[in-house]
């Protein structure tokens, strides 16, 4: 088997998304990344980018509300490869988000989200714990929001599905820490620099002021980061914000 580590980065769309970002620079460190989301030709082009530029990945299309879709997805990429390693970090970077007043909330709606935001959470975590128990190692990363630490008017759908994913990724970090599973959870506070802002709310995109927007590369840096630390000093949770964003 060869020594080469691997990845799963689960909530991979545009090629400037945090997922399509996340996967670049953990191939481009050495991973084999498995570049796993909703659309195929999105995963296509992010897959294509870094084997262009030296990296191994695959892409694999998944629907992370269908458990026997997630399941499989584990059991593939933890079976036996020549070319790589068991997976040795797992990133939920699923959400969905738009503004929904109170009183015109469905219960069809509140459920959407929280089993794309909660319950998919729930089942990558339980499939890559379960994985990564025998081996005494692993990172398990959630992508977070700071819905999930203040409800805002119009939010509430949003807040309870990532304030559901928060407590997840404590109680899984209390569980399994001791273990040599690393969980942590990234909260993400305020508008990224990337094709979602762009296509969706682009007055907000930054002409010639800086530090009003995340930015990608300094995200994905902030993961690399978690995964990397030593288990004596290990972050649970971070919050990452632009200079200029309130709170």
């Amino acid at each position: 088997m060869s020594s080469k580590p691997a990845a799963i980065i689960i909530g991979v769309g545009e090629e400037r998304g945090i997922g399509a970002v996340l996967s670049q620079r953990f191939a481009s460190e050495g991973y084999y990344v498995y570049v796993a989301g909703r659309t195929s030709e999105k995963l296509d082009r992010v897959v294509r980018n870094i084997k262009l530029s030296g990296g191994h990945a695959e892409a694999v299309t998944v629907d992370v509300t269908c458990e026997d879709q997630i399941i499989a997805l584990f059991q593939y990429a933890f079976s036996e490869k020549d070319t790589h390693k068991a997976p040795e970090l797992v990133v939920f970077n699923v959400g969905n988000n738009r503004k929904i007043d109170f009183l015109k909330l469905t219960a069809h709606e509140i459920e959407a989200f929280w089993r794309t935001g909660c319950m998919a959470g729930f089942i990558i975590g339980r499939e890559a714990v379960l994985r990564m128990l025998p081996l005494q190692r692993g990172t398990v990363l959630f992508t977070g929001a700071s819905s999930s630490m203040r409800g805002k008017p119009g939010y509430a759908h949003f807040s309870a599905a990532k304030s559901g994913l928060r407590m997840l990724s404590q109680s899984m970090a209390r569980e399994f820490g001791p273990a040599g599973i690393h969980v942590a959870h990234v909260i993400i506070d305020g508008g990224i620099n990337g094709e979602q802002m762009r296509m969706h709310a682009p007055e907000r995109m930054p002409a010639t002021e800086k530090n009003k927007l995340l930015e990608l590369e300094p995200i994905a840096d902030v993961f690399w980061f978690i995964h990397n630390q030593p288990p004596s000093a290990w972050t649970q949770e971070i919050d990452l914000r632009p200079s200029k964003e309130l709170f």
